[in-house]
């Protein structure tokens, strides 16, 4: 990226004055990773802050009992608003940063960021406005765990994973995790949207005969 201002890229940067952004492109660096590549883990204490150009990064929590909950992805253009918190705490990460798929990012030390917080207005209001949207989001998600009918969150996730198509592939574990629950949960699920005939099951593969009725079921 020599020839390209990434601070051009993302709304707290874009913003700064231009000696600061020429110092960031100076400070910062590129960096890459491959899907399936940890980004954090649990107990790691972070020192830089990623912001995103390409890919996607799943940030996920592991029960003691092994059971995985996926809580928000990080997406192009955004930052990881937990490795946010957990410098402006000086605490450790108690979730896990994976790489959905190959990843394309610009890593900003921790001294710079702190620098950034308490002498930039503009980058103070992104740092807060993404924290204060994700935790909205985590709330729904804590919301939805608790309180949501598994069917209905079900009807949701596969909406919205199928795109334009009606093929989607994806495992019963995989959609166990997204949903925070457990794996026969789901199947059980899934075979009685099979018997109503939405949808048919075969190894790593979901076809949607029914978009209609799963998207009304969704709605409820």
């Amino acid at each position: 990226m020599k020839n390209e201002d990434w601070t051009e890229l993302f709304d707290g940067t874009r913003a700064l004055p231009r000696d600061v952004r020429d110092r960031l492109l100076k400070s910062a660096h590129l960096v890459t990773a491959k899907e399936g590549k940890s980004i954090f883990s649990p107990d790691h204490i972070p020192d830089k802050l990623l912001f995103l150009i390409n890919g996607v990064i799943r940030v996920s929590q592991t029960s003691e009992n092994g059971r995985e909950i996926v809580l928000y992805r990080v997406e192009a253009g955004q930052s990881c608003v937990l490795t946010t918190a957990c410098i402006l705490a000086e605490e450790a990460y108690n979730a896990e940063g994976v790489a959905e798929t190959d990843i394309k990012a610009i890593s900003l030390p921790r001294s710079e960021f702190d620098r950034l917080v308490a002498e930039m207005p503009a980058f103070r209001k992104f740092v807060f406005s993404a924290y204060s949207r994700r935790l909205i989001d985590l709330l729904r998600v804590v919301d939805d765990v608790a309180f949501g009918h598994i069917d209905v969150r079900l009807a949701e996730r596969l909406i919205a994973l199928c795109g334009g198509g009606n093929d989607i592939a994806v495992t019963h574990q995989k959609l166990a995790v997204e949903l925070g629950t457990a794996r026969e949960v789901i199947s059980r699920q899934l075979v009685e949207f099979q018997k109503r005939g939405w949808l048919e099951l075969s190894r790593g593969k979901i076809t949607l005969n029914d978009k209609a009725s799963l998207r009304k079921l969704s709605n409820n």
